[in-house]
């Protein structure tokens, strides 16, 4: 049985998700995202910096949320949500999983914590505009992308789970403006996917 170890409002909510959509049975360790339960002893031994999400699968820990998807994928469902190799969308997919956390989750990061985590004495508004032009800039490139399609290689597919996730997150943070058309009415499917709305309700 997989294990997963979760925190509300953190990328494991990416990890919810895949394994509602691939129906796998799952348990889950539900923490407060909160430095009692993330920074506990308990906790660091399953990962050091005391982050989720950690998956356990039987005497298997991984953590990192796109390892953990592209593990899931392969040991569970035999590359399920994702191309073959010599599939002629494989590239784009590869590209699109992993421009998540190159490009559009830094500054996300960075604006959770100039508006969210940090207490309104110590925000820096330089670093937040800063942050917000990045994301706006990343974003674009998705937008583009996704004309003429409903996912970002057509089907629905494990970069969706990536991505979709960081635009769902972006757009919370009032990040996608409404000349990113075809980005907005993305999120619009994402979030009405039934397996991303079990994942967003555990938050």
């Amino acid at each position: 049985m997989l294990t997963l170890h979760f925190a509300p409002n953190s990328r494991a909510g990416r990890i919810v998700w895949l394994l509602e959509e691939l129906e796998l049975p799952y348990d889950i360790n539900k923490m407060a995202f909160h430095p009692k339960d993330l920074k506990s002893d308990e906790h660091r031994a399953r990962h050091p910096l005391g982050r989720v999400p950690v998956l356990d699968d039987g005497d298997i820990r991984i953590y990192e949320s796109g390892a953990i998807v592209e593990y899931v994928i392969e040991r569970h469902k035999n590359g399920g949500l994702k191309p073959a190799v010599d599939d002629v969308l494989y590239p784009e997919f590869l590209q699109w999983f992993h421009y998540c956390e190159g490009m559009v989750m830094p500054p996300v990061n960075t604006i959770v914590v100039q508006t969210v985590l940090l207490p309104p004495d110590r925000r820096d508004e330089t670093a937040l505009s800063q942050a917000q032009r990045l994301l706006s800039k990343a974003l674009a490139p998705v937008d583009e992308a996704l004309a003429g399609r409903d996912y970002l290689i057509g089907d629905f597919s494990a970069a969706d789970i990536m991505l979709g996730h960081a635009c769902f997150m972006s757009n919370r943070l009032g990040c996608v403006s409404d000349d990113m058309p075809n980005l907005k009415a993305y999120v619009e499917k994402v979030v009405a996917r039934p397996a991303f709305k079990t994942a967003i309700e555990m938050q």
